[in-house]
């Protein structure tokens, strides 16, 4: 399996900085790991 390339950022939410697999756009937020797993809406167990 390849490696990705990683793209350095700044998290929009804490600010740190981090690395993502994409290249970012500057109009669109980065988040880092964290602040993008708080973010993102909580699954519903049934």
């Amino acid at each position: 399996m390849a490696e990705r390339e990683m793209h350095k950022a700044v998290c929009a939410d804490c600010g740190n900085e981090c690395e993502v697999p994409f290249k970012p756009d500057p109009s669109r937020p980065v988040y880092c790991r964290e602040c993008y797993r708080n973010r993102r809406p909580r699954r519903r167990r049934y």
